[in-house]
Order: C-alpha cells, then structure tokens, then sequence
C-alpha cells in the first residue's frame, strides 16, 4: 500500500514556498509536488510525462493536511499510473535511444573534439560522442535537436508548398501537453521528441500542424484536407497513443533508489 501515513512534509525554497508530500512505503517512496491555483475549486492529481513527480493541484487555501488526505485517497490511482511509465533512457554510455524509430547506442569515443556523429557497430547503430565525458548528456540532446529540426523543416516544407502557405515561424520545443501546435498567426511548434519516432509519425504531426494554417480547427474541412496531406495518418495517431510514453522518458536521469 501507498499510504501517506501522516507524513507530508514542507519545503521552503526562496524565492517561492514549495510544497511537497511525501507518500509510499520506505521501499516505493513518492515525491508529490503541490501546486497552489488561485482558480481551482477542487484537488486534481497529475502524472507528468517523463519522469517529474507527480502533482497535485489545489485551491490556495486548502490547507496541507486537506491536500495530503486528498493523495491518501488516490493512493491506488497513483500507484497503478506510475506503474505505467516507462523506464528512463538517460543520455548516457551504453545506454541505448530510439533516433527514428530505430534504436541506436550511445558511445562515448573521447578525443578532444565535442561532436557527435552516427556510426554502425557489430550489435547496431550507435550516437558516437567525442569530447569531455561530462557534456556527453548535454552534447546527445544537441544532436538530437539538432536533427529534429532538420527533419521537421523538410516536412513542413514539402506540406505547406502543397496548400501554398507559409509559417510566419517554426519553433522547436520539449513540449508535454501536445506534439505540435499552430498560432493564429501562423507560429508552428513541435516537440524536439519526435525525431525519436518512425519517420512516418513526425511526417503525420508536421502535415496536421500545416493543416492548420489552412483550417485553424477540427472542422470535417480540416480532417479532409489533413487526410489528403497524409492519408495513412490513423496509423500514426495509434503509434503515439502506444509509444508516447516511451518517447518522453528518452533523456531522463532514472530517479535514484530509496
């Protein structure tokens, strides 16, 4: 059992209060981060993609005790939902990340040039890190980044000549809530992330986005022309409902044993 157990505890951190409780069992210890919203009516539970801790949200004048028994009570909700995550994939050597949908080792080579390259081993491909061992983690995200850029500039491209508009921008991001989104003003964003996944997918996300800039909605007119921009994109909506999970663990440190 998951049971606060009358142990929530307060942090204080400058410049702002911070709050968080501290649940579980000595084996399974949980960290729930407590956020105060001058608009909540009533206590809600979150679990962030990756690895955050999870959040509970509450009115500003519930007082602490109220908000740990609220977690009490959600105690087998949590459980069951952090059972689900999945395993971190740190930055790190000998760990291995997905790049396409393909799966590729990390390797650090050394030397004193900080770069990053793609390589093929006996066991498959590998990310080939050079440099400082220290900014290894820092240098693979780059890369990354680097790379999603490219891929989502090239799709955007090809689609958007296709309904004859332009993004007034494109901007990457390590965004949660959602894979891409379209501004009013024509501002496309897309989560860096997606270069993880089979091409087929960030494909899928790039021609729903430039949709927009022709039907900022959901309207059946949208569907239709997001539809002809990408006629297999069903397929790519289940692989993020099934995969999603995955492709926001890449990156992140396993938190540490209890």
């Amino acid at each position: 059992m998951m049971g606060v157990k009358r142990r929530a505890r307060l942090f204080r951190a400058a410049p702002a209060e911070r709050e968080q409780i501290v649940t579980g069992s000595p084996e399974a210890r949980v960290v729930v981060d407590v956020r105060r919203s001058a608009t909540a009516k009533r206590m809600t539970l979150r679990i962030p993609p990756g690895h955050a801790n999870p959040v509970v949200t509450a009115p500003l004048r519930a007082h602490l005790s109220t908000v740990e028994r609220f977690v009490e009570s959600q105690e087998g909700w949590l459980a069951a939902r952090l059972a689900e995550r999945a395993p971190a994939l740190p930055f790190a050597d000998g760990c291995s990340i997905p790049l396409r949908g393909e799966l590729h080792r990390i390797v650090w080579v050394g030397g004193n040039r900080g770069t990053v390259r793609l390589g093929l081993a006996p066991t498959g491909p590998t990310i080939e890190v050079l440099g400082r061992p220290e900014h290894l983690g820092r240098r693979v995200g780059d890369f990354l980044r680097r790379n999603a850029r490219a891929d989502i500039d090239a799709a955007v491209s090809e689609f958007a000549a296709r309904v004859g508009r332009k993004p007034s921008a494109l901007r990457i991001k390590d965004t949660r809530a959602q894979w891409g989104s379209c501004t009013p003003t024509g501002v496309l964003s897309f989560s860096w992330r997606l270069v993880l996944a089979p091409p087929f997918v960030l494909r899928y996300v790039a021609a729903h986005e430039v949709a927009h800039l022709v039907e900022l909605n959901h309207s059946p007119a949208f569907w239709r022309l997001n539809a002809e921009l990408d006629p297999h994109y069903e397929r790519a909506r289940a692989w993020l409902k099934g995969h999603g999970r995955m492709l926001h663990a890449v990156g992140v440190e396993a938190p540490p044993a209890s």
